[in-house]
């Protein structure tokens, strides 16, 4: 019997049917309502932590293009003659 090398290693595997290989990780017991809420609480803070990364590296790419824009645009259309004199 010639089989391919995952299912190989399935067959050789005691307990481990091609089937399951297909199936996700499920945690099926029930844990209690404080492990609950923390775990809620801890993905909560996580995502949140994850937000203000994003925002702060949105602003600094904003801040490095307008940098640049401000750098090679011509002087005098940003700065014109007298802009500091009322």
């Amino acid at each position: 019997m010639q089989f391919s090398y995952t299912e190989a290693w399935s067959a050789a595997t005691p307990g481990c049917a091609p089937q399951q290989e297909n199936r996700a990780m499920v945690q099926s017991r029930i844990k209690p309502y404080s492990q609950q809420v923390a775990e809620k609480t801890r993905r909560w803070r996580q995502l949140r932590t994850y937000r203000r990364n994003q925002v702060f590296g949105v602003m600094l790419v904003a801040a490095a293009i307008l940098l640049v824009w401000l750098l090679r645009t011509n002087q005098k259309w940003i700065f014109s003659p007298g802009w500091w004199r009322p």
